[in-house]
């Protein structure tokens, strides 16, 4: 696994956030929720790293059969790394962040 994406899990629009394993930016993405799977299932096996809620739980279980690692992050560990006004896209480069401190 050379990749860690950061995943940020909403009603309608995920964002996620690639980064190599030294933390180089290689793609931020926004997709919609019926696009997340099937671009999932097009990566090469990569740690995929979520806040843990509700749907974490189920989207983790589907990544893990498409040969994903996968790691749930507390919402508090996450809050430290954000480091302009919360959105989406910032969420989900802090996740990626958190991933590598943790």
């Amino acid at each position: 696994m050379n990749d860690v994406i950061g995943v940020d899990l909403a009603k309608n629009v995920f964002q996620l956030h690639g980064a190599s394993m030294t933390g180089d930016l290689k793609y931020r993405k926004k997709l919609a929720r019926g696009l997340f799977f099937q671009f999932m299932s097009e990566q090469s096996p990569a740690l995929v790293v979520m806040e843990a809620c509700g749907s974490a739980h189920y989207w983790a279980r589907e990544l893990v059969k498409l040969g994903h690692a996968v790691k749930l992050i507390a919402p508090q560990y996450v809050r430290p790394f954000v480091k302009r006004q919360k959105n989406d896209a910032v969420d989900a480069e802090a996740i990626v962040i958190a991933a590598h401190s943790y």
